[in-house]
């Protein structure tokens, strides 16, 4: 990777600031670019822009051999676009990536790398709990129906998408804003776990190490990976109410006390589909093509969170 130009965008983000620090450490030059602009990886070249404006993303990737672009905006603290935001989101979530491909043309520019989700398979996209990417894509939120549209673009201008399932973690620009942390601050509160109904809904946990490390695996194998969207993921389902358990035992053996209880509730009304459904990624097409696979066990990489959300028992503001 020695002397390979790289720009993230998002690059400050949870994932951004990850994929920045590792393809620096990998020897290559990367220039991070988002809205504030603030530093949060040693040896990255800053920039602050504002990539809906016209011109803006061509300017921010002229030079590039590899471009990750990685800008999410929903309008709120987590991964759901809601109606009142869903035309400001897309003019981040949707038409950066249409600005990025047009920036890129047909073939011959630089590697782009785009992170998509494994939930834009759809609720409704039959009954396998596995999903490989070979799925038609039935996308039933507005978050996922985003990431679809964006998704064409970049795969149309021979891009790369890397659908990725539950990150988590801890990364260069702060705690994961999903689940996880949530729950870890419920539980160092001393706040029970809720999980909606009996809470067997299997996910798939990837640590933000890891994926930021798929990343640079791809850019590596780019000409094989290309025009194709590929899925990323531990092919390990945890059920929500396990992953609930282990967090809280994470903190109780952080904190030195009892684990809060684990205990049900129906779902609330504004659950969706997707939120009930069970997700399983299966990574093998990229492992056969890459040699990717996952690093970090999950209950060593919850008991790393925990001890970054809350070092001496008291939660930390991400």
């Amino acid at each position: 990777m020695t002397g390979l130009r790289v720009v993230v965008l998002g690059g400050t983000g949870f994932v951004g600031s990850a994929v920045a620090d590792r393809f620096v450490r990998a020897g290559a030059t990367v220039r991070s670019v988002s809205r504030g602009g603030a530093a949060s990886v040693s040896g990255v070249d800053v920039v602050a822009a504002d990539l809906t404006r016209p011109g803006a993303v061509a300017r921010a990737v002229a030079g590039a051999d590899v471009i990750a672009s990685l800008v999410l905006y929903t309008g709120s603290g987590s991964y759901r676009v809601g109606a009142e935001h869903a035309e400001a989101a897309a003019e981040v979530n949707v038409e950066v990536a249409h600005a990025v491909s047009g920036a890129v043309g047909s073939g011959g520019g630089p590697t782009v790398l785009w992170a998509g989700s494994t939930s834009q398979v759809g609720a409704g996209a039959g009954e396998r709990i596995s999903v490989d990417g070979s799925e038609p894509d039935r996308p039933t939120t507005e978050y996922d129906r985003q990431k679809c549209a964006a998704e064409a673009h970049v795969l149309g201008a021979g891009g790369i998408s890397l659908r990725l399932p539950t990150v988590y973690g801890r990364s260069p620009g702060g705690l994961d804003r999903g689940v996880v942390t949530a729950m870890i601050r419920r539980a160092v509160a001393g706040q029970a776990l809720t999980v909606w109904g009996e809470g067997g809904m299997l996910r798939d946990l990837v640590a933000v190490d890891d994926v930021a490390r798929a990343f640079v695996t791809a850019a590596a194998h780019a000409p094989r990976l290309a025009g194709r969207k590929w899925v990323l993921g531990s092919d390990r389902g945890v059920s929500v109410r396990d992953l609930f358990e282990r967090i809280a035992h994470a903190v109780a053996a952080h904190a030195n006390r009892a684990p809060v209880p684990v205990v049900s509730v129906p779902p609330p009304a504004h659950a969706t589909d997707m939120d009930l459904r069970g997700l399983v990624a299966d990574p093998s097409a990229f492992r056969a093509v890459t040699g990717w696979r996952t690093d970090v066990d999950l209950d060593d990489g919850l008991a790393e969170t925990v001890r970054a959300a809350a070092p001496d028992g008291t939660v930390r503001d991400p």
